[in-house]
């Protein structure tokens, strides 16, 4: 069955996954959907007997319809190779009775190199199909992990150019130093005075500037975008809950047809959303808890009801979720809003236009797979202590988050139907906080790079090639504009 996608914001007429990747965002400004969901058409005791590669196949073939077997399998090949550090991809840990999903494997030690490696290859496949003449423009906002995934993805790949903008000091230094050392001709990082929001709404407004985008023509270029708003990249990341899913069973750890729990920390709902269209998929899932930090917006919309970004931005140890715009969340609820478009559009023109909206409370049952919860600074340290001083195992601070709000909705709900929290970041990636968990007598005196040499010695585990390559590797990119620079920042780029 061929599956399209359309907007979650129009009647347009629906285009093909082909299409929809290359577009990234649809010109109404809405994100794509699938028309239909896919669903499994194997056992899963079948699956559990795949690799990596296999399962990605099994799942990316359901929804990019419009790819050959040949084009898809090349696709997944180039992305899923040597350039993770294990060959499992994503490990599946066990510790203190929950399983750890280690998303942190590949060359920028986030979970987004798990769909940033591909979608490069998809994004360059889609051009050659729909015979696309121009460059692409990869234009993307960051909260830290995502620019510098994709860039790594997309250097010096023929036909393409990619731009970066991330919030100044609102990232960690090791998160700046992979962006800002970052090699490839193609490539420009940018930073901004403003928060990740502020980044992001100004991207929004760049794509939908039809001026811009004939300007781009006019010169050879046209959009695509690296971020989750991108079917291309919210597809793959459903493959590692199968996947994790898979492992349980053929490990015995279940049984097939046994649910689990899955816990996912996110700010801006994409990485949660991939589990939740596996659980549409047929996978079993049970709950689907939503873990937050201070920044708990999607927290409180789920006990609420009503989405609210007019509040204070908070900076965290977990910067990657210090989000108040869950960019993703409009995904979901163009689903239970019963996919009406016009529905979907006044709510997100009300968020647009006044900072907030609230569903119905039809819409609001419609909510029961999800959980949600937060966790504070105090709260995430303290977890990440408990779990390494039990177990030896260190998980950074955005794990931490998943793991405290998991732990509370054990408490609170006596739920022990086995659980899996998506591990998204290396803890070398946020090393000084983690420390500030596990060993804070270690701090005084020392720099990020001394921390991470004693966070090796204390974890026993050896730091990944991305920490040291940026030991020594020179800064490449200089510049910080403001939000409203940002159009004239990607002309100067382009050189139109």
């Amino acid at each position: 069955m061929d599956i399209l996608y359309r907007s979650t914001r129009s009647n347009a007429a629906p285009i093909t996954a082909s299409k929809a990747i290359l577009q990234g965002l649809s010109p109404d400004g809405g994100l794509f959907v699938p028309e239909t969901m896919p669903v499994f058409d194997k056992p899963f005791s079948e699956l559990a007997e795949m690799s990596y590669q296999e399962l990605a196949y099994e799942v990316m073939s359901k929804f990019f319809t419009d790819f050959t077997e040949e084009e898809l399998r090349t696709c997944i090949e180039n992305a899923y190779d040597s350039k993770f550090d294990t060959e499992k991809i994503a490990p599946l840990v066990k510790k203190d009775g929950v399983y750890f999903l280690e998303l942190f494997h590949g060359r920028t030690i986030a979970f987004k190199d798990m769909a940033l490696s591909i979608l490069p290859h998809f994004i360059t496949m889609a051009a050659k199909k729909n015979g696309v003449k121009n460059n692409i423009l990869i234009l993307t906002a960051t909260s830290g992990d995502t620019g510098k995934a994709a860039m790594a993805g997309f250097a010096d790949v023929p036909g393409t150019k990619i731009m970066v903008f991330f919030p100044d000091g609102g990232v960690s230094n090791i998160q700046r130093l992979q962006m800002v050392t970052q090699r490839g001709e193609n490539t420009c990082v940018v930073a901004i005075h403003g928060n990740f929001d502020d980044a992001q709404t100004a991207v929004k407004k760049i794509f939908n500037d039809p001026q811009m985008a004939a300007d781009l023509a006019a010169n050879g270029y046209q959009f695509s975008s690296a971020n989750s708003i991108n079917i291309g990249r919210l597809v793959p990341q459903i493959v590692y809950y199968v996947y994790a899913y898979c492992t349980l069973l053929k490990e015995g750890e279940i049984r097939e047809g046994d649910k689990i729990n899955i816990t996912v920390p996110t700010g801006n709902f994409g990485n949660i959303l991939a589990a939740y269209y596996g659980k549409l998929m047929g996978l079993p899932v049970g709950k689907l808890i939503c873990a937050s930090n201070d920044n708990k917006v999607l927290f409180d919309f789920f006990r609420t009801g009503e989405y609210d970004r007019k509040r204070k931005f908070i900076l965290t140890s977990s910067p990657s979720m210090d989000i108040l715009i869950s960019s993703n969340l409009e995904r979901l609820i163009y689903r239970i809003c019963g996919n009406d478009p016009e529905k979907n559009r006044a709510l997100m023109e009300s968020l647009a236009g006044n900072g907030s909206y609230t569903i119905t409370d039809e819409m609001r049952r419609e909510l029961s797979d999800f959980y949600a919860g937060y966790a504070s600074e105090e709260e995430n340290f303290a977890g990440i202590r408990e779990l390494y001083e039990k177990t030896g195992y260190v998980i950074d601070t955005h794990t931490g988050i998943g793991n405290a709000v998991y732990r509370r909705y054990r408490e609170e709900t006596g739920d022990t139907t086995p659980t899996v929290i998506a591990s998204t970041a290396s803890p070398f990636k946020f090393a000084g906080s983690v420390m500030r968990a596990i060993a804070p007598q270690e701090l005084p005196g020392k720099n990020d790079f001394e921390l991470i040499d004693t966070l090796a010695k204390l974890s026993g585990t050896k730091e990944p090639y991305a920490i040291t390559d940026i030991r020594t590797a020179p800064v490449r990119h200089k510049t910080v504009v403001d939000a409203e620079e940002m159009p004239g920042t990607v002309r100067s780029f382009l050189g139109i």
